[in-house]
């Protein structure tokens, strides 16, 4: 089944429900039911779109019509996406809202997003209210009110280029932008991820997916689900990652494929290898940011490959990098070569081989399958279309062979006595260390050098003699300005709900610490080595 000759995602769930009614669509695990007070189990195509036509039905019946937008914070339960489907039936989108949001944050949603009603659970019920203004808050399964005053503010569009949904990114420095994503993303999504092949090959049958990537975020919704919904496979979403209980999740599952983020790896090495570690039907896992001495060691110890990717919310899966081919690297942070749909310029073009990666299709629709616009910000969606191509921000390299090796982001950069130092690359190394679990690199001010580079550390130990030991040894790991000046031992680093580093946070983090006394200054130990 081809997804994009559907108008709406809607539509292309109707027509695989038809054609697959008794297969599941979605799967609830007792664990996940109990944290959220549902029923666990199975909900097949069937079920699922009776259900999604009566919600459909209560939503019209009130007057909720095309252009309208709904705030849905449903943390991963399945009415998340059986309330997206109603909605994108009669036209309406989405703005899925990230429950670690709080007042000023939630407030400035609202006012920005424009919804005419928003749904969350009893517990955030209270918080959206104090925040949303006139927009009304609503439990699910409560009765719904009649749409709020903002009305129809979507534009005006039909069929795929209609939109579905407005993300927010998470953003570095000032207010989160709002991604308008048309029908045509998330069914692009679908077809990307039923069509890429080599080690990540989805079946027409029998397709199981695990995931703990909340809703809110574009994997779960672009990647997860449309890829499921694109062969009548069957997902399931976690509320969370329990490391504990995660292989008997797998099993439990049945999962047949699995999404990941670099921390799982990292934690699930941690536990005690067993005679249970290969049992279960995974295939391969797909995600990003793996620690690269930790990736071959896991295959081989769980039996299947991870892939590791490439993809924004802006470029969704029309343009994605990744290591999924036979002759994939493993262990080298690769996200493979861009296939013969995607256009790739790296700037300065000058160098070539480094620079800020720059997307768009190959063809002559270069945008089609990307984010429309950000909304009510046109200036930014067109500084970001400059020149005809999507500037990403992130910093890539490009070997011999076209092969594609993630950086870091462009704002990430350090600036060292005129070196430009990648915050990722340093955080990269720190984490071949055998006591380093976690590492988080920022910049602060140097009267002298202009920045110095400024680690935050995650070991079991703590001391002096250890920040001087981890800086010894990068001194023979990396060139000597891009050693810490400074390492700060933490409990933790400042994460988002997808497990990355919350980078102003960081930079925030080391501003404060630099002069605590329990940071260790390193500076001395920077000398440039002649020979």
């Amino acid at each position: 089944m081809t997804l994009t000759r559907f108008s709406s995602v809607y539509d292309a769930f109707a027509a695989q429900a038809k054609a697959t009614p008794l297969r599941p669509l979605l799967n609830v695990l007792p664990g996940t039911a109990s944290v959220y007070g549902i029923d666990a189990g199975e909900i097949t195509y069937g079920a699922a779109l009776s259900d999604v036509d009566a919600r459909a039905q209560r939503f019209e019946d009130l007057g909720y019509m095309a252009g309208m937008r709904v705030a849905l914070l449903l943390e991963n339960r399945p009415s998340y996406f059986l309330t997206w489907l109603a909605l994108n039936k009669l036209g309406l989108s989405v703005v899925p809202i990230n429950p670690d949001l709080r007042k000023s944050e939630l407030s400035y949603l609202f006012s920005h997003a424009e919804p005419v009603l928003a749904i969350t659970t009893p517990q955030r019920l209270a918080d959206l209210t104090a925040s949303a203004g006139t927009v009304p808050v609503v439990c699910e399964n409560t009765a719904l009110p009649h749409p709020g005053p903002a009305g129809s503010v979507a534009r005006s569009l039909e069929g795929n280029a209609r939109e579905a949904a407005v993300l927010y990114t998470s953003g570095t420095t000032g207010n989160p932008k709002g991604c308008v994503l048309p029908n045509a993303y998330f069914q692009i999504a679908g077809d990307w991820y039923r069509g890429l092949g080599g080690i990540v090959s989805l079946r027409d049958e029998g397709e199981r997916m695990i995931t703990t990537l909340p809703v809110f975020h574009m994997n779960a919704m672009a990647a997860s689900f449309m890829g499921m919904l694109s062969v009548g496979g069957c997902l399931t979403v976690l509320d969370r990652f329990h490391p504990g209980t995660w292989w008997d999740d797998v099993r439990t599952s049945r999962a047949t494929c699995l999404h990941y983020l670099g921390v799982m790896p990292s934690i699930l090495m941690k536990a005690p290898e067993g005679a249970s570690d290969r049992d279960h039907c995974v295939r391969f896992g797909f995600g990003a940011g793996i620690d690269p001495k930790l990736h071959a060691p896991f295959e081989d110890r769980f039996g299947f490959p991870l892939c590791e990717g490439w993809a924004m919310t802006e470029t969704g899966l029309a343009v994605h990098l990744t290591n999924n081919t036979d002759d994939r690297l493993v262990g080298a942070s690769c996200l493979g070569k861009p296939t013969p749909d995607v256009a790739i310029k790296i700037l300065p073009e000058a160098s070539d081989h480094e620079g800020e990666l720059l997307v768009r299709r190959t063809g002559d629709a270069p945008r089609l399958g990307f984010f429309s616009e950000y909304y009510k910000d046109p200036e930014a969606t067109e500084k970001a279309w400059d020149g005809g191509w999507f500037h990403t921000g992130d910093l890539v390299r490009r070997d011999d062979q076209g092969r594609m090796f993630f950086v870091d982001r462009k704002k990430n950069v350090i600036r060292r006595s005129g070196e430009n130092i990648a915050a990722v690359e340093v955080e990269s190394v720190l984490m071949k260390h055998p006591d380093v679990l976690a590492a988080g690199v920022a910049a602060v001010p140097d009267a002298l050098r202009g920045d110095e580079v400024f680690a935050c550390l995650r070991v079991d130990e703590p001391s002096a003699e250890l920040a001087y030991s981890i800086a010894e040894w990068a001194l023979d790991q990396m060139a000597y300005y891009k050693v810490p000046g400074y390492i700060a031992f933490v409990p933790e680093l400042p994460l988002t709900a997808t497990q990355k580093i919350q980078r102003k946070l960081l930079k925030e983090l080391a501003l404060t610490r630099v002069d605590d006394p329990t940071t260790i200054t390193l500076t001395h130990l920077k000398k440039r080595q002649v020979a």
